[in-house]
């Protein structure tokens, strides 16, 4: 029983590439969001299809899930699983959620909710936003109605969360012919929306043809995340249970795509995807296939790319390495910077074109420092510590 306590475990050899990818990914998530607020509604931008980042995400979280934990089970309990988690991916949320409030009256000229919300429902939405509790409407202190109206994006974490929750209690333990055939019932789900489908009736506004959505408690958006979540991140946990049944000496990592170039050609087709207008507009089937399409196929095809591929080359390396450290702080931290541009778009319509692209580029760049900063001189460390104190402290209790 003792050995099943030993919640620090050496971390596993990494696939830099799909470290890499994830990198790529969040950096097209800040540009797809300044390009956002000068999209008309329901009009087009330059980066159309950027939320898809997130479906990437939840795909890549099944995959590295299942490549570092699915065989470790005999040496860690539920509980240990769940630290782990929590160091890995706590330490952002808080500092997440700080960065949020320290800029949030800066963003009032496009939320004037702001201002008029009081003093005990901002300090609660705080504090339950350090602690992972999403708000609901009535505590909505921004006018979205967003899980943390400090830091938008903490909607997906929270379902990141979920997702982790799922595998320690049920998925770990099931076969991955239980798995696929949750991956083809979920695969409905998604189906459902992109299809407008609106089988169950849940959608506020009726069928959406999209997978946008997911960051309100209002059943509809809890439908929509949990959709979001649940193929991607099955579909990566199964990919994972298959390529460890393929692995060899000649193929260590067991994706049957391999290539010199795999991280440049990877890279590329996120971009593309990322990028590529919304076929016959936002609201029809046309694009709600596309999207389908790239969850089901593409998103899968780019992480058995990453996976089988290697960068070849130090500097390719160091890149990857990079984009992978950076990734998770940028995703959650850029967000409050955001509020800013649209409040500063708001408030000044009539800016000559440079000055709003000069803002737009100067909160992306302060936005890259700000992940990089952060992830240098508190992630690293913060976690570091809880590694020593919390992980190693229970294996030598043990």
């Amino acid at each position: 029983m003792a050995a099943k306590d030993n919640v620090y475990l050496a971390s596993k050899p990494r696939y830099e590439i799909l470290d890499g990818l994830r990198g790529v990914a969040a950096l097209m998530v800040i540009l797809f969001h300044c390009f956002e607020t000068y999209c008309p509604h329901g009009g087009q931008q330059i980066i159309n299809h950027g939320y898809l980042a997130v479906d990437f995400f939840f795909l890549l979280s099944g995959f590295v899930i299942g490549y570092a934990y699915d065989d470790r089970w005999d040496r860690m309990t539920t509980w240990g699983f769940f630290k782990r988690r929590l160091v890995r991916l706590h330490p952002m949320v808080i500092a997440g959620t700080v960065v949020g409030a320290c800029l949030f009256f800066f963003a009032s000229g496009a939320f004037p909710k702001v201002l008029e919300s009081p003093l005990w429902k901002v300090a609660l939405c705080f504090v339950m936003g350090l602690v992972m509790i999403p708000c609901g409407p009535g505590l909505d202190i921004r006018g979205w109605a967003e899980f943390n109206s400090f830091n938008g994006p903490n909607w997906s974490l929270t379902f990141e969360y979920v997702g982790n929750i799922l595998y320690a209690l049920i998925l770990r333990r099931l076969p991955k012919s239980a798995l696929a055939v949750l991956c083809v019932l979920s695969a409905f789900l998604t189906l459902d929306l992109t299809l407008g489908w609106d089988v169950f009736g849940l959608l506020e506004h009726g069928p959406q043809y999209s997978v946008i959505g997911g960051w309100s408690l209002t059943p509809d958006q809890l439908y929509i995340g949990f959709s979001r979540l649940l193929f991607p991140f099955l579909c990566g946990l199964l990919m994972s249970r298959i390529l460890s049944g393929r692995i060899s000496e000649s193929n260590p990592s067991g994706s049957p795509i391999r290539s010199k170039l795999g991280f440049l050609w990877a890279s590329l087709i996120l971009v593309v995807i990322f990028s590529m207008p919304c076929i016959g507009g936002k609201a029809g089937v046309p694009n709600g296939i596309y999207q389908a399409l790239c969850i089901f196929f593409v998103f899968p095809l780019v992480v058995l790319i990453g996976a089988g591929s290697r960068t070849g080359s130090v500097a390719g390396t160091r890149l990857c390495k990079w984009l992978g450290d950076i990734s998770y702080p940028l995703y959650i931290t850029h967000y409050p910077l955001m509020y800013m541009q649209m409040a500063f778009a708001a408030e000044h319509p009539d800016a000559p074109l440079w000055v709003h692209i000069a803002v737009s580029a100067g909160i992306s760049i302060l936005a890259i420092i700000l992940a990089w900063g952060l992830f240098k001189v508190y992630d690293e460390p913060v976690r570091r510590w809880l590694t020593d104190r919390v992980l190693k402290r229970s294996r030598t209790a043990a």
